[in-house]
C-alpha cells in the first residue's frame, strides 16, 4: 500500500533521468584494411529500393475517405466514386486507390457489389474498436451517439474486470500496473508518454481478469482510453489531477478487494464519460474541472 500511495508524490518534483548512449559512426572497411594489392575491397551493401510512392499513399487516402464516413459525410449507402475518378481527385495511382479501399473494406466500412461499386456499409458492419476507426471517430465532431455507446462498453466491461483482477491478479500483472501509474505520475495525463503509462495500467489489468474473451478486447480499450484523453486534453486543457482515482483502483486490486475495484472503476468511467460530453460541447458550461483522463 506504501509503495501505491507513494506514487503521488514521487509526482511533484522528480524528473526521470534518461541515459545517453553516445552514438558512433561506423567506419567504412576501406578506412582499416591493408592496402595491399591481393586483398579484394569490400562489396558495398546494396541499397534497397525506395518504396513506390502509392505504398507510402494509400494510408493516407483511406484516413480521409475514413473520416469522411465516420463524420457522416459519407453517408451509409452511398456509393463512392469509381476508381479512374477517385484517384484523380486524390492525385494518387489506381493501385494506392485500391489498396486504401481494401484498408477500409477491412475495418467493415465499405464493401464491392457486382455492377453497383464500393458503398459505404451501415454503421452496425464498422469495427467500432479498430484504433484507426476510433482515432478518425474523434478527429472532429464526434457523434455524441457513439460516445455515450462507447462509455456504456467500457462501464459494462472494466468495472467486472476490474473486480476479476482484484481475484485473479498475478504479482507480476499487480507490478506493470503499478509501473503504468508510476509513469503517469511522473509525466502527467498530458503528454504523450503518460497516455501510453496509463494504457499499460489498463491493459494490464484486463489482462488479470483471466478472462481471454476480455483480454481480447485490450487493443480497442486501450485505443478508446487514449483517444478519448487526447480528445479532451485538446479541447478543453485542465490541471485537475485524475491521478488519485486511478489509485483507488489500484489499491483495491492490491488489497484483493473485489467490490472496491469494481466500484472504484465504474467511477472511473462515468467520470470519463461525462468530461468526454463536456469536451464535446465547451458551450454546454463546465460544472468543475475535467480530469484529462480515463
Amino acid at each position: 500500500m506504501a509503495e501505491t500511495s507513494g506514487l503521488l508524490n514521487r509526482r511533484r518534483g522528480i524528473t526521470p533521468t534518461e541515459g545517453s548512449n553516445p552514438s558512433v559512426s561506423a567506419t567504412p572497411a576501406e578506412s582499416w584494411m591493408p592496402k595491399a594489392q591481393s586483398l579484394p575491397v569490400p562489396k558495398k551493401a546494396r541499397k534497397r529500393p525506395p518504396r513506390p510512392r502509392s505504398l507510402r499513399l494509400h494510408g493516407t487516402v483511406a484516413r480521409e475517405l475514413g473520416i469522411r464516413i465516420v463524420s457522416g459525410v459519407l453517408t451509409p449507402g452511398e456509393i463512392l466514386e469509381g476508381e479512374i475518378a477517385a484517384s484523380e481527385q486524390f492525385k494518387v495511382s489506381r493501385t494506392a486507390y485500391r489498396e486504401a479501399i481494401r484498408i477500409l473494406a477491412a475495418k467493415g466500412l465499405v464493401h464491392s457489389r457486382p455492377k453497383i461499386g464500393t458503398q459505404v456499409s451501415p454503421r452496425s458492419e464498422w469495427h467500432l474498436l479498430d484504433p484507426d476507426v476510433l482515432g478518425w471517430i474523434f478527429v472532429g465532431e464526434p457523434d455524441e451517439g457513439l460516445i455515450e455507446s462507447l462509455f456504456e462498453l467500457r462501464r459494462i466491461v472494466e468495472p467486472d474486470a476490474a473486480r476479476l483482477a482484484a481475484i485473479r491478479r498475478s504479482e507480476d500483472q499487480l507490478a506493470r500496473m503499478k509501473a503504468g501509474l508510476d509513469g503517469v505520475a511522473r509525466h502527467g495525463f498530458h503528454s504523450e508518454e503518460g497516455r501510453r503509462c496509463d494504457q499499460s495500467f489498463h491493459s494490464a489489468l484486463l489482462e488479470a481478469s483471466g478472462n481471454d474473451f476480455i483480454v481480447s478486447l485490450t487493443s480497442g480499450v486501450a485505443a478508446a482510453i487514449a483517444i478519448t484523453t487526447a480528445f479532451k486534453q485538446h479541447r478543453l486543457p485542465a490541471p485537475h489531477d485524475a491521478l488519485p482515482v486511478h489509485l483507488r483502483v489500484l489499491e483495491a486490486i492490491e488489497a484483493r478487494d473485489a467490490q472496491g475495484a469494481h466500484d472504484a472503476m465504474a467511477k472511473l468511467v462515468d467520470r470519463g464519460l461525462t468530461d468526454t460530453m463536456e469536451a464535446r460541447d465547451p458551450a454546454g458550461g463546465r460544472k468543475g474541472p475535467i480530469a484529462v483522463c480515463c
